[in-house]
């Protein structure tokens, strides 16, 4: 790794070029404690509900002493179940959102930052306009536009695991609903 290359870059950047990658590097902190709590937190929910799931197969009808997020619905009418299917609908869901912004935000920011050290680079050449002078500058702009990228994509892709994940959370809560409503 060449480091005098880091540092050079560092001190040629401008304030915007810090800006942007300080965003971008909280966008990615953010993305990966959303993945992380978010995974964790579902497939604790999810082996929650296949145990109530089993317990409800196996002839229980009543789901209070199990841990199910359906075990507070007293009334197992369908309108009712719908309810708490709603419910953990939004709570299963929960972080989508922000992965969404970040995946989809991510890439402009950096192209922000890549068109501002253009323009900075651009504006700075005066009568010097050789290949040699423009070319390194030109490739340190576009390190903005690199980073949006890489945090764009495991954004996104933290994105579609945790929806994956939430389907099939919410697959078990509907099977028990269907359960549940079967027997009364």
């Amino acid at each position: 790794m060449n480091f005098e290359a880091i540092f050079n870059f560092f001190g040629n950047s401008s304030i915007i070029t810090y800006v942007v990658l300080i965003w971008l590097s909280l966008y990615f902190i953010l993305s990966f404690s959303i993945f992380f709590s978010r995974i964790s937190y579902i497939a604790t929910w999810k082996n929650k509900e296949k145990e109530s799931l089993e317990t409800l197969l196996l002839g229980e009808k009543d789901l209070s002493r199990t841990d199910s997020i359906l075990r507070k619905c007293t009334d197992t009418s369908l309108n009712h179940l719908e309810i708490y299917k709603n419910l953990a609908t939004r709570r299963a869901s929960g972080g989508l959102t922000w992965l969404s912004i970040v995946a989809s935000t991510s890439p402009f920011i950096g192209l922000f930052g890549t068109v501002i050290s253009i323009l900075e680079t651009f504006g700075g050449l005066g009568n010097q306009n050789s290949l040699s002078i423009i070319a390194p500058q030109i490739s340190e702009a576009l390190v903005a536009t690199g980073c949006g990228i890489l945090v764009a994509i495991p954004a996104y892709t933290f994105h579609l695991i945790i929806k994956a994940r939430a389907f099939e959370l919410l697959s078990i809560i509907d099977s028990e609903i269907k359960v549940l409503s079967n027997n009364h």
